[in-house]
């Protein structure tokens, strides 16, 4: 059986976007045929289930019973990859449930994979939430995401304050996700579908719709914009090594 995967999405504060990157992903993760599930830890109301149902639980990642739930069953699952849409406030204390679990030691020992996508806040405050990270990310794919889906502005990291904090971490990555359209933005979210649903104009249940085709054009450009951010970390390879190889082979 392919190691199992876990890419967790969150930061130490709301507002970020987390879910937004969170579907992106799943849209992705889907398009490369690769099996994955989802869990959203927004309990009980969930947002990430709205827009993925058919692959997402919601979850409470503080139970002990809901941990088991995720982390005793990701060899049995049918599903390689699990994203974990991390309720606001809760990345650190997440990742520190999962060192005294034993999963950061599994991780360790390249029993499974492990990605974290952190996502930055427009303040010189989140690079308090990487230092506070840092220390869990040693045998973890890190991931730092700046994004402007909303518009945001963030702040200039000066070369002094970028490495008083980024030299912590080995081989951290930058993400950046464009800002979207305002419209097209907000009419994805009323459609209440994935991203590559509202693109091929079908509603939740996969009927054929009627989106605008303006607002369809700025959200394939968008997405696709997303996904070139994806290949360029080679996540892929991250997460489904054995999915790269076999696609090699097909096509020798």
């Amino acid at each position: 059986m392919a190691k199992p995967a876990v890419i967790l999405v969150g930061a130490d504060k709301g507002g970020v976007g987390k879910t937004t990157v969170s579907r992106t992903l799943l849209d992705y993760l889907v398009a490369h045929n690769l099996p994955v599930r989802a869990f959203d830890t927004e309990s009980p109301k969930g947002t990430l289930r709205r827009f993925h149902p058919d692959i997402t639980d919601v979850v409470d990642i503080t139970s002990t019973s809901d941990q088991m739930k995720i982390f005793d069953t990701l060899s049995s699952t049918d599903s390689q990859i699990t994203v974990i849409d991390v309720r606001a406030g809760l990345l650190s204390t997440t990742l520190r449930a999962l060192r005294d679990i034993g999963f950061l030691e599994a991780a360790k020992k390249n029993q499974l994979t492990l990605a974290v996508f952190h996502i930055l806040g427009p303040s010189v405050a989140s690079l308090d939430e990487i230092a506070e990270t840092a220390g869990f990310m040693t045998d973890a794919s890190y991931f730092l995401v700046k994004n402007f889906i909303n518009n945001t502005t963030f702040f200039e990291w000066d070369p002094a304050t970028y490495n008083s904090y980024f030299k912590k971490i080995k081989d951290a990555n930058e993400i950046t996700i464009p800002k979207l359209n305002e419209m097209a933005c907000e009419q994805v979210e009323l459609a209440s579908v994935p991203f590559v649903s509202f693109v091929a104009n079908k509603g939740q249940d996969g009927q054929p719709v009627s989106y605008s085709f303006v607002l369809r054009g700025y959200v394939r450009h968008w997405l696709g914009n997303v996904w070139a951010e994806f290949d360029c970390v080679k996540l892929v390879d991250i997460v489904a090594p054995e999915a790269q190889r076999k696609g090699a082979a097909r096509q020798a």
